[in-house]
């Protein structure tokens, strides 16, 4: 007899079965993440480090799943193959967020995800917002984007556009805005180089990790533009750059601008994606026209053709086009103001008609100008106080300074 059982109540013990969780329970009640999942995995900001690791940027599921339920549910999806895709899953083999977090503590990186002040709200603006960002250097990139011009271009840039980008880099920092670009050969590391030139703030955004110098050249560059301002990625150290991240990264450089500028670009240049970018979320577009022979320029000449894109040939210009309206006005162009400027009609007939070698009456000037004979001394008294014409004999002509129409002290 089984102490406490009525008599005959005892059956043999089953086969003691695997216990297998339910994932529901894992989560814990309600939904939400239970204590058995690691600390990081439950916090929102280094969960979504972990999404930035598994799944490419801009996916749309992730970006639905992270409005809807935050970092931790989100990642929780995944991790339990629950997320409804199977792309979402394929790197789940070794993922190690505490390794991931070692490298950024590492690299100095600081991690911002939306809600940080620091984090640049515009990016918001977009449907597929990336899902954090890490940032080496200044990691208020909120500051830094308030007032930033984006400059952006080929690759293959001539040395007309490494001029006009270093340019518009140093003259746009000197006026105390952030120049954005993504580091890489060409334009973007002439304007990059130009705002440290001019000791201003520069931010590169990068299609790789921001602890992996892409282009490997361009090491020094990265390290420079991190002191003077920030090197930002929404993919984790250590991560590699690939075709798709860099059109990705795009969408960073054109919505961390208030303006985005192409220096140069060709007809399919993936400067113009950001270009796109900007357009398609209402911000200021500028291109800066180049040679018509120039296949380097003829995407910029595509976009003052068939878009809204404004001609830009200087930093004040493209400080014009990214400041509010009636800021950074920009000096009106114009010719320089010519002495012939101020003549009158019956002045300036006489002093078009008056000879450059042999001279002429003042009757035959009338005759020439087509102009009233009496009125044509007076006219000639004034141009010769200006130094345009000059006399001998009774007989008149341009000085040499009068033929070019510049005027010069009487004689």
């Amino acid at each position: 007899m089984v102490r406490g059982r009525p008599r005959g109540s005892y059956r043999p013990l089953a086969r003691r079965r695997r216990h297998r969780p339910d994932p529901a329970a894992v989560r814990g009640r309600g939904g939400g993440v239970s204590a058995r999942v690691p600390p990081l995995e439950r916090d929102d900001r280094w969960a979504r480090v972990g999404l930035s690791a598994l799944v490419e940027p801009g996916n749309g599921r992730i970006v639905r799943s992270l409005a809807a339920v935050g970092g931790a549910e989100a990642l929780a999806a995944v991790r339990e193959r629950r997320a409804g895709s199977p792309e979402l899953y394929v790197r789940l083999e070794g993922f190690d967020l505490e390794e991931i977090a070692r490298r950024v503590r590492a690299c100095g990186a600081r991690v911002l995800v939306p809600g940080d002040p620091e984090w640049p709200d515009a990016l918001d603006r977009h449907r597929h917002p990336p899902y954090c960002l890490f940032v080496r250097g200044d990691p208020d990139l909120a500051r830094l984007s308030e007032r930033a011009v984006s400059v952006v271009g080929s690759r293959a840039a001539t040395h007309y556009g490494l001029r006009v980008a270093a340019e518009i880099g140093e003259g746009l920092a000197a006026r105390g805005w952030t120049v954005v670009s993504g580091a890489a050969f060409g334009i973007d590391a002439a304007a990059h180089r130009g705002a440290l030139a001019a000791e201003g703030s520069t931010v590169a955004v990068l299609a790789c990790g921001v602890d992996v110098p892409y282009p490997r050249a361009h090491e020094r560059l990265i390290d420079a533009v991190a002191v003077a301002g920030a090197v930002v990625s929404e993919v984790p150290p250590g991560s590699d750059p690939m075709r798709g991240r860099f059109l990705a990264r795009n969408r960073i450089i054109a919505l961390l601008g208030r303006a985005t500028v192409v220096v140069e670009a060709g007809l399919r240049s993936g400067s113009l994606s950001t270009a796109r970018e900007a357009r398609d979320h209402h911000l200021p577009v500028g291109a800066v026209p180049g040679p018509v022979t120039s296949a380097t320029s003829a995407g910029c000449h595509e976009l003052v053709r068939e878009t809204d894109a404004v001609l830009v040939t200087d930093a004040s210009d493209a400080a014009e086009l990214a400041a509010r309206i009636g800021d950074e006005l920009g000096p009106r162009r114009a010719a320089p103001p010519l002495p012939t400027d101020a003549l009158d009609p019956v002045e300036y007939a006489v002093w078009a008609a008056a000879p450059v070698r042999r001279r002429a009456t003042p009757e035959r000037l009338a005759v020439l100008a087509g102009t009233d004979p009496s009125r044509v001394p007076t006219a000639l008294a004034v141009l010769e106080a200006m130094g345009l014409v000059d006399v001998e004999a009774g007989r008149w002509r341009k000085t040499p300074v009068g033929a070019l129409g510049r005027g010069g002290p009487a004689t």
